[in-house]
């Protein structure tokens, strides 16, 4: 049984809203509608958080697998007040290591784009995971 998930809807630092998107290392498309002629981009909210009662010893690792694994980045938050912030600010990369989670949100950011040699599709070959070794507190 998973004890841990993601979460999406503009979840709040250190509480427990936002909508759950995928638990455990299973397994959810993160959902974006780009226009690939005009090669977009989108900044999601994001947050990952234990069940009540559990933790993830050490890291969280986060990080997407997948056929179009590429198009998208993490990063981590750092009070960002809102995605076109968080696009300018954050330090995109493949993966990021998270430290101290617990049963509240710890916020991160996740970036998609398109290009403009993209056939319009609905492209749901890229899913993200968060690999952490959960115990009970």
């Amino acid at each position: 049984m998973a004890h841990h998930a993601i979460y999406i809807n503009n979840p709040t630092a250190g509480t427990t809203d936002g909508t759950k998107i995928s638990s455990g290392t299973g397994t959810q498309p993160l959902k974006a509608t780009l226009d690939a002629t005009q090669s977009e981009t989108a900044v999601i909210k994001c947050a990952v958080r234990c069940d009540s009662g559990y933790k993830i010893e050490s890291d969280t690792t986060i990080f997407f697998i997948g056929d179009t694994a590429d198009k998208w980045q993490v990063a981590e938050d750092n009070d960002y007040d809102n995605a076109t912030i968080a696009d300018q600010m954050c330090e995109w990369q493949s993966e990021i290591t998270l430290e101290s989670v617990t049963s509240v949100n710890r916020v991160f950011w996740v970036k998609v784009s398109s290009s403009s040699d993209e056939n319009p599709s609905n492209d749901d070959s890229a899913t993200i995971q968060a690999i952490g070794l959960v115990s009970k507190e």
